[in-house]
């Protein structure tokens, strides 16, 4: 996995979200399309983003809103996001992206974990408003996207909904997991969130979850994360001198192989935010992960193999041309 450095990382989250929502655009609260939450005055207990500290709440806003900006490709369709709570999302990510499908982080026990009628109000009205993405409104829990098929989004998002979660008994390291499903190869994992979710680091989990090595990406993922092994996983890790002789041991491959990272500066409540690329061969089985090496070396020696030939024929033209020359000077000293 590799680390962004802390200096680029709070380049994307510092700088360029003041560029993006001005400290006096929010205080005014004049242009709902550049913030679409509530004033400072909805702050309450009821949820857990809007029971935030108004410092943490809106600085946390200005990063979720730079962290869409600045790491959405363009090439990039399809949106989700999890734990949907308000229309904030339909501003948040950039004008090509083409659709946003919802998830709930509602208690199960209420309407069956339903999207609030608020929220699909705020979503259609924003919807409206900015003209761009079309949004497939689902109930679906955001520990459970079993709406959504596999590697059919390009990007997901979760923005101070881990704790929400959490608070409403819905498993967030479940909704990281299954955001690694549904995401496409290269496709991407944004965050927000508060640093420590239940007494737990939400960041080592991100950057400890691997892929199962025994199937595909329908046989789920299981999670290494350091410190934190579990005692099965750890017995079955222990391989003896002699099975090593009769038997090949292959690392579990990370579900995501990059993760930048940094924490939120100038908050009272920490908060970490980050980039996580799912990794190209993810959904691949072991033996379709030994083909796709076994293919990548065969064409890595058929392209050795052709620049050698090139080399070749540049040094036998080369030859040829200076023989050329000799010879063509050799008859002109003859005359």
């Amino acid at each position: 996995m590799m680390r962004y450095t802390a200096v680029a990382l709070l380049a994307i989250l510092s700088s360029t979200t003041e560029a993006f929502v001005s400290p006096s655009a929010i205080a005014s609260a004049k242009s709902p399309s550049i913030i679409t939450t509530s004033p400072p005055s909805s702050f309450s207990s009821s949820s857990a983003l809007h029971a935030l500290d108004p410092v943490t709440y809106l600085r946390t806003e200005w990063v979720s809103a730079a962290l869409c900006t600045n790491q959405t490709p363009r090439s990039f369709d399809v949106a989700l996001q999890l734990g949907t709570e308000d229309g904030r999302i339909v501003n948040f990510v950039p004008r090509t992206i083409r659709k946003i499908i919802t998830s709930s982080a509602e208690p199960k026990s209420a309407d069956d974990g339903a999207l609030t009628v608020s929220c699909e109000r705020q979503l259609n009205t924003m919807a409206e408003r900015r003209n761009t993405a079309a949004i497939e409104f689902s109930n679906q829990p955001a520990d459970n996207l079993k709406d959504t098929p596999d590697a059919s989004v390009d990007i997901v998002v979760s923005f101070q909904a881990a704790q929400r979660m959490y608070e409403n008994g819905l498993d967030f390291k479940q909704s990281i997991k299954e955001a690694g499903r549904v995401l496409k190869p290269g496709g991407r994992f944004l965050f927000v969130e508060s640093a420590e979710v239940g007494g737990e680091s939400y960041l080592d989990y991100v950057m400890g979850i691997s892929a199962l090595v025994s199937g595909g990406i329908g046989d789920g993922y299981e999670e290494i994360v350091a410190n934190n092994i579990s005692e099965d996983a750890s017995i079955a890790a222990e391989v003896t001198d002699e099975d090593s002789e009769d038997s090949e041991v292959e690392a579990t491959p990370p579900l995501f192989e990059e993760v930048g990272y940094d924490n939120v500066d100038m908050v009272l409540q920490p908060h970490i935010a980050g980039i996580a690329i799912k990794a190209m061969d993810a959904d691949l089985t072991s033996e379709e992960r030994k083909q796709m090496k076994s293919q990548e070396e065969e064409d890595r020696l058929a392209e050795m193999s052709f620049a050698a030939f090139e080399r070749g024929n540049k040094r036998r033209k080369r030859k040829k041309k200076k023989k050329d020359v000799d010879n063509a000077g050799m008859g002109m000293g003859s005359e």
